[in-house]
């Protein structure tokens, strides 16, 4: 495909309720949303890097900036491009794997939409529904808390996950299990809020039995978390570690995981998440797809790349209503515990304009 147009679009979506994790309090999301054009076809991608750099080194305007100044014009400069060109076209911009990865999204779109082919048939998916968990932020008391949790299970949610960090840990896992009882499909994230000394501490949630403690050391200390491994009983996720399949093959070599959550902006887009996911299958370890709290199109993405084989345990993939009031797409709704991956060309989803216009901050047209 030959690239025409590259348009981009600074919005901001405020969230139903405040979500706070042991990094930041977020109370609206700031993205970014990028449109590719060609004369075949036009697509869609959504960066999922933040309003900080809490979470992530890269932030929202840093990619809008990345993306106008080296990565758009390197793409505009291309005779031709493919959704596999997209990575070496952009080896000389370092780093910047979320603002790449919305790029990537685009081409990708717009190459499927040109096919007549889906997203989740590009990738390889096997299932049309994927299972749904929820990801419950740090909150004020432990009865708030057991109150928003049987609300995202009335609701069908099929696994509960709790942000946690030091002094809010042990009670609220416990009070959520002796609750809601022993067949809940419960897990922690500690978003790398603990150090390797504190591994007695943690040994403390194995009685719950969790499918697991997601990213529990900082996403450098690799030897740290397989260390960490051989002190407690509950399986070790990594999520801000694994940047690429190759982080992923080291982490297990290492022994420093028995689970990979994978998140397509983290790892540079949906062409490397297919490869992190076929590595942790050669491997033998299990994989879920990861939330960003993206809208409607990072959603439609996820739930396509969630359908792939080894993604066995359920992702944060909640229902657009579990975030916003209204979503930037038509909405995804929870259906028997998941949500149905979308069938269309591409993404099978595009912007609603008249949202897209109430939630722009800014846009940027760059042409060839």
């Amino acid at each position: 495909m030959r690239i025409e147009t590259v348009t981009l679009w600074q919005v901001a979506m405020p969230l139903v309720a405040p979500f706070r994790t042991s990094l930041s309090i977020e109370y609206e999301r700031s993205a970014l949303l990028v449109r590719v054009v060609t004369a075949e076809a036009e697509g869609w991608g959504e960066c999922v890097a933040g309003a900080d750099a809490s979470y992530s080194a890269e932030y929202a305007e840093g990619a809008g900036d990345v993306l106008r100044r080296f990565l758009v014009p390197a793409l505009l400069a291309a005779d031709t491009v493919t959704a596999h060109t997209v990575a070496p076209l952009l080896a000389g911009t370092r780093g910047h794997r979320m603002a790449k990865a919305a790029l990537e999204m685009a081409v990708l779109d717009a190459e499927l939409r040109a096919h007549g082919m889906s997203f989740a048939a590009g990738l390889g998916a096997v299932r049309t529904h994927v299972p749904s968990g929820v990801s419950v932020g740090i909150m004020d008391s432990v009865p708030e808390l057991l109150d928003a949790v049987a609300g995202y299970l009335d609701q069908g949610y099929l696994r509960i996950k709790l942000k946690i960090e030091p002094g809010w840990d042990v009670a609220p896992v416990r009070a959520v299990r002796e609750r809601f009882g022993d067949d809940l499909l419960l897990q922690v994230d500690a978003n790398a809020a603990y150090a390797l000394g504190d591994a007695r501490h943690l040994a403390r949630l194995d009685d719950f039995d969790l499918v697991l403690i997601e990213q529990p050391l900082a996403e450098d200390d690799l030897r740290g978390h397989a260390e960490l491994g051989r002190r407690i009983r509950t399986p070790i996720c990594l999520d801000e570690s694994v940047v690429s399949a190759r982080a992923a093959a080291d982490a297990i070599a290492l022994g420093a995981c028995q689970v990979v959550n994978v998140k397509p902006g983290r790892v540079g887009g949906y062409l490397e998440a297919r490869r992190v996911h076929d590595v942790c299958a050669a491997s033998g370890v299990p994989v879920w797809c990861g939330g960003m709290l993206e809208a409607g199109l990072g959603r439609a993405g996820n739930a396509a790349l969630a359908a792939l084989p080894n993604f066995t345990l359920p992702g944060d993939l909640s229902a657009s209503d579990r975030y916003y009031a209204t979503d930037l797409t038509e909405p995804f709704v929870l259906r028997d515990g998941g949500l149905d991956v979308p069938t269309g060309p591409g993404l099978g989803v595009e912007p609603l304009p008249d949202v897209l216009a109430e939630i722009t901050r800014s846009v940027h047209e760059l042409r060839r």
